[in-house]
């Protein structure tokens, strides 16, 4: 096994850790998931996947199609045990998601594809970010800790880099730690009221 197959299931190892706290405050009523951000999260995860396959990303994918996977399962477990409230802007940020999929159907490019995904990526992201910044207790931190590193090993575990393998693991590694710092910040400045 040469070491970028070995950091890709590093990567995965880390991510299982990582979301077993996250499985356990959802059957534990802790965690409420928006059913739109992990849906959105997990057809792009998906096409990230595929995209980075394309490009020869090689193991480094691995945690990509790991990911999307559990993504899946968490928006099934969304669709029972998550929030049940879905605001105008949760459903705009569902509809510009699904208009950029319909944009990025129209291209033959896998960097254009990976631009895409990356924007809707962000948009899929804002019902959970608007959901925790109101109730911050609802979202299992150390699960986006996880990810976020899960990610960074990814990008070294990479064949390949170019913008087309590394900008979607890149971005998850950002929008990861930029959402846990704003829970941490978020659970301080309530805590103190």
């Amino acid at each position: 096994m040469d070491y970028k197959a070995a950091l890709s299931l590093v990567a995965i190892a880390i991510g299982i850790v990582g979301y077993v706290p996250y499985f356990r405050d959802i059957f534990g009523n802790k965690t409420k998931p928006h059913a739109f951000s992990w849906l959105v999260w997990g057809v792009l995860t998906a096409i990230a996947f595929a995209g980075q396959i394309t490009a020869n990303g090689g193991a480094g994918a691995w945690v990509t199609g790991f990911t999307a996977l559990v993504c899946f399962v968490i928006f099934a477990l969304a669709l029972i045990k998550g929030t049940k409230e879905f605001p105008l802007t949760d459903w705009l940020c569902l509809a510009g998601c699904v208009i950029s999929l319909i944009l990025w159907a129209l291209t033959n490019d896998p960097l254009t594809a990976i631009i895409l995904v990356t924007i809707i990526d962000m948009l899929g992201f804002l019902p959970t970010f608007r959901k925790t910044y109101l109730q911050p207790q609802t979202e299992t931190t150390f699960t986006y800790t996880m990810s976020g590193i899960k990610f960074f090993i990814a990008i070294l575990a990479l064949r390949e880099y170019s913008v087309t393998t590394v900008l979607y693991p890149l971005s998850l590694v950002i929008t990861n730690l930029v959402f846990v710092i704003m829970v941490k910040v978020r659970r301080t400045q309530l805590s103190k009221n």
